[in-house]
């Protein structure tokens, strides 16, 4: 039997954008449900860098002493590799920031969206995990998500955290809906127009860790090759993450010249031998677990003030990860609508006329901030795959580095989108301007966890 729970708004993904946004809602006296696919801790395709100019929200969210104490070593100087060359320059300092917070560090995805849904529990959301979305249906003001539990993982992992008896499917209803799911997983009635559309030039993610490796910790290479991008850097338990993206066409032809060998172990041979820094950082080094691989990425901004439900995180719009700033932007992005949201307002409108006020009012603040990033990461991945290309920008940055620093700059690594008085209204919790009780049925409540320290977890 299909059972129906009413909430002040139904967050879709568990990531740092949801659960950042769950965090906010809840402390001001919302009613939250969010609903995540996956157990965690789980790996993720995803870079791992935390910008210097999010430890304010660390901070507020109360995860800024764990993060202190867990991530890997600042971030000081970036890397431009391309074959057998390379250029470094100095990371910029976080404007305002003290020089213990002045540069960003690296932590492992498995840790960092643990802690924030831990946040989020500790705040009173209702968390449905492993759940996936079937239909959304409905308008602002009055919308209906069926859910359905998902017996396995993406991993093809049974889940056994739920009860038997416990229901495998239910409807949420709520006046707020907020879409934080990745770019490649796309609401209902997205699926089956983008599974259809397969082009050469798709861009495919592929992540492995590796123990024992030879990187400067306080080094952020980012490395050029025919036909794709990527990444290096070491994080939490001095792991070091080796992050790409790779053509269709590129990566179809490295499969072809390493037969026997899986997707990610033939993006692995190509890396070694395209880029020297990659070879001589993984000499001697042991990977730990295996290559994760997903796409295609779909960069671009998908958020438009018409919206009939707001988006945050890469749900809202998604750069190349050559600049490392998907965390910023989710996690920033969430904070954007929640400042917008939990403005005064929202019981003296109609709810539609309210929504759209704040729709038009979150997607400009959005584009003023993130659109010049999705820019400046386009044309920098589009210069890094073409050889000829690279190669000029490499002769560029060789007699002037400087423009990897204000490169850096200009990719949002020095300031935050969410200003000081926001920031510090958003992270003491406004109060709640709602006149009635929360919209949960009586026979199911809404489940509110007791307050309590966030714990590190370790890498698996």
């Amino acid at each position: 039997m299909m059972s129906t729970q009413r909430f002040d708004a139904i967050i879709i993904g568990a990531g740092p954008a949801g659960a950042s946004a769950a965090i906010l809602l809840a402390r001001a006296g919302w009613s939250v449900v969010l609903v995540e696919k996956q157990n965690f801790p789980r790996r993720k395709v995803c870079g791992e860098c935390l910008a210097a100019s999010n430890l304010p929200l660390l901070q507020a969210l109360g995860l800024y002493p764990a993060f202190a104490a867990t991530a890997g070593p600042q971030l000081r100087q970036v890397a431009l590799m391309q074959g057998d060359r390379t250029v470094s320059a100095d990371l910029p300092v976080a404007r305002g920031a003290l020089p213990a917070d002045a540069w960003g560090r690296a932590l492992g995805r498995e840790t960092l969206d643990t802690w924030l849904l831990d946040g989020a529990r500790a705040a009173g959301v209702q968390v449905l995990q492993p759940w996936l979305v079937q239909a959304i249906a409905g308008a602002a003001g009055d919308y209906r998500c069926d859910i359905r539990r998902n017996q396995t993982t993406s991993q093809g992992i049974a889940d056994h955290t739920a009860m038997p008896d416990a229901p495998h499917s239910a409807t949420l209803q709520a006046p707020v809906l907020i879409a934080a799911h990745g770019s490649w997983e796309h609401l209902p009635a997205r699926r089956a127009a983008r599974r259809g559309r397969r082009r050469p030039s798709d861009l495919f993610a592929f992540k492995a860790n590796f123990a024992n490796a030879n990187l400067d910790g306080g080094v952020l290479p980012v490395l050029a090759f025919k036909g794709g991008y990527g990444g290096m850097v070491v994080a939490d338990q001095s792991v070091t993450t080796l992050a790409c993206c790779i053509r269709q066409d590129r990566l179809d032809a490295c499969r072809r010249e390493a037969p026997g060998f899986g997707a990610g172990e033939s993006v692995e041979r190509l890396l070694r031998r395209e880029c020297v820094g990659v070879a001589l950082a993984l000499q001697g080094a042991e990977r730990q677990g295996a290559w994760l691989a997903s796409g295609p990425i779909d960069p671009g901004i998908r958020l438009h003030a018409s919206d009939t439900l707001f988006r945050i995180g890469n749900a809202a719009g998604e750069a190349h990860p050559i600049i490392g700033e998907g965390i910023s932007m989710a996690m920033q992005s969430a904070w954007l609508l929640c400042a917008e949201l939990l403005k005064p307002g929202r019981e003296s409108l109609p709810h539609a006329v309210w929504q759209q006020q704040v729709q038009v009012r979150y997607a400009r603040q959005w584009r003023s901030h993130f659109a010049p990033r999705l820019r400046l990461a386009a044309g920098f991945a589009h210069l890094a795959m073409r050889p000829a290309l690279a190669a000029a920008l490499m002769a560029v940055v060789r007699r002037w580095p400087s423009l990897l620093t204000h490169g850096a700059r200009w990719g949002g690594k020095v300031d935050c989108a969410v200003g000081p008085e926001a920031l510090a209204w958003l992270g003491a919790g406004k109060p709640s301007t709602r006149t009635g009780p929360a919209y949960v049925t009586p026979e199911q409540p809404t489940m509110r966890a007791e307050p309590g320290a966030i714990n590190p977890i370790t890498r698996t």
